[in-house]
């Protein structure tokens, strides 16, 4: 119907100047219309013009009002001839009508409220609110004054309306005719082909949309990372453990049963199973004397250490927990020079915000050797961090239970134009690491950051919700550039 009624009207008329008021004035669907106009320009049967226009609509609360009147015409009604007092009237009203209504009846100086009840000023007035709402719902135009003190009371809002001039195109007929897609075998036998008019093909047209699998933002620059451990030597820590005791992720970092990490308020303990089974009882009394008498230069922390707590099970809080394991393994062993990485999953019972989550991933780095010292470390995090795409670099000394000296490491980020904290650092204490058994020259040095910070900074996300979570759009996992920009590394030439 919509269709038969444009090219109809074009038979005889030079245009249709507006497609709504075209279809107003027929009684039908504006939206049908459009659709109708969309087809036909494609195939020149008409040549179609957009018409944009700006207009008010009510909001939902406007459109609210031009039923029940507005907020203080409502609170006015409430008020009986005799007065009211203020607590029988705000039962009268509902509470987000009368907290609008009452404030503009007073201003309109409608109500009064005196000693001790409210009483009407006025007995009848015109609901000046609910009249210009009906006029913009009716389409009719009304002055400035009134458009502003809509807009301040959000009643109102601004419109878009798209439609469509229409004349007459090249190919145009009274009624469309009915094209061919395909050249069929009952066309060919039956000789219609020759009469047929055949679809145009459109070369231009896009075809539908590939579907396959998309590499997530957080995978891309994590695959990057782990080519720049292994481009600098570095073999990758087994991380499959989630769950770890308190002893590998807290006593043997030499790390206090009373520090507050510890709490169940920043780390998530396991209810089943509650506690590990084995653990290696040599090395453990070790770890014990160490934090109650010290050693190795060190006085220890001076409490009774309690096997019970190093029992508890946990979601592991850091992956150094893996480092010492590792670094325990490796002491088992004639010694040998050694550098791992890691990049996994670690847990914190954090307050969600757009910067924080319960789980994000840590990337670690540990190098393992004689004779290792501040400047090598150092040296390491240049090294490291300028393939990263982060050769302004700056240190600040800090404090970790397992690590001293220990620093934290900033880098300067062109478009904050500031300095960013991008990791922490430090060499590990001999309290860590003489009771695995590592020899007494032979040190190492650790850093660790996040791989959420990088990655948020490159695709330039600003929420880690948006990143990572159960509410990440996969729209922009499908959309995301394959990222290089800030992350620099060269094909190893051996």
């Amino acid at each position: 119907m919509a269709e038969e009624a444009v090219l109809r009207y074009l038979e005889n008329n030079e245009e249709i100047s507006d497609s709504g008021k075209f279809a107003e004035e027929r009684g039908l669907s504006h939206d049908d219309i459009v659709n109708v106009i969309k087809s036909l320009n494609g195939f020149r049967y008409v040549d179609a013009e957009d018409i944009k226009k700006e207009r008010w609509v009510l909001t939902e609360e406007g459109r609210s009002y031009t039923e029940a009147g507005s907020p203080e015409f409502q609170v006015l009604l409430a008020v009986p001839v005799e007065g009211i007092a203020r607590e029988d009237l705000q039962k009268k009203v509902e509470p987000s009508i009368f907290k609008i209504g009452w404030s503009q009846a007073l201003k309109n100086k409608w109500i009064k409220m005196g000693k001790p009840n409210v009483s009407r000023e006025v007995q009848h007035v015109e609901d000046k609110v609910k009249v210009v709402l009906l006029r913009i719902q009716n389409g009719e135009a009304i002055s400035s004054e009134d458009i502003e003190a809509l807009k301040k009371r959000k009643l109102i809002t601004q419109q878009m309306w798209k439609g469509y001039s229409v004349r007459k195109g090249p190919n145009y007929a009274a009624e469309r005719k009915k094209v061919a897609t395909d050249l069929t075998r009952e066309n060919l036998q039956r000789g219609d082909w020759k009469e047929l008019e055949f679809k145009e093909y459109n070369f231009s047209a896009k075809g539908q949309p590939l579907e396959g699998g998309h590499l997530h933002p957080l995978l891309k620059v994590r695959r990057q990372v782990q080519m720049i451990f292994l481009q600098m030597g570095f073999e990758e820590m087994p991380t499959n453990n989630f769950v770890e005791s308190s002893f590998w992720n807290f006593d043997a970092l030499f790390q206090p049963q009373q520090h507050p990490a510890r709490d169940s308020h920043d780390t998530f303990f396991l209810k089943e199973p509650s506690s590990t089974k084995t653990l290696p009882e040599d090395y453990v009394e070790r770890v014990k004397e160490v934090h109650e008498r010290g050693g190795y230069g060190s006085r220890g922390y001076g409490y009774d250490w309690k096997r019970e707590e190093a029992n508890k099970n946990l979601l592991r809080t850091h992956t150094t927990a893996v480092s010492s394991r590792m670094l325990y393994l490796l002491a088992q062993k004639p010694f040998a020079p050694k550098k791992y990485y890691s990049i996994d999953r670690v847990f914190r019972n954090e307050a969600v915000d757009r910067t924080h989550l319960a789980e994000f991933h840590q990337i670690e780095g540990v190098v393992c050797d004689r004779g290792l010292a501040l400047g090598d470390l150092i040296g390491v995090l240049h090294d490291f961090f300028s393939r990263l795409g982060m050769s302004k670099l700056r240190f600040k000394p800090a404090y970790n239970p397992y690590t001293e000296p220990s620093m934290e490491i900033f880098s300067y980020h062109e478009g904050f134009k500031k300095w960013v904290e991008v990791g922490n650092s430090g060499m590990f204490r001999p309290e860590m690491l003489r009771p695995m058994g590592l020899p007494e020259d032979v040190q190492v040095i650790a850093w660790g950051l996040s791989l959420e910070r990088p990655t948020m900074i490159l695709y330039g996300i600003d929420n880690i919700r948006d990143l990572f979570g159960h509410k990440v759009d996969l729209g922009l996992i499908k959309r995301n550039p394959i990222c290089r920009l800030g992350i620099q590394y060269t094909e190893s030439t051996s």
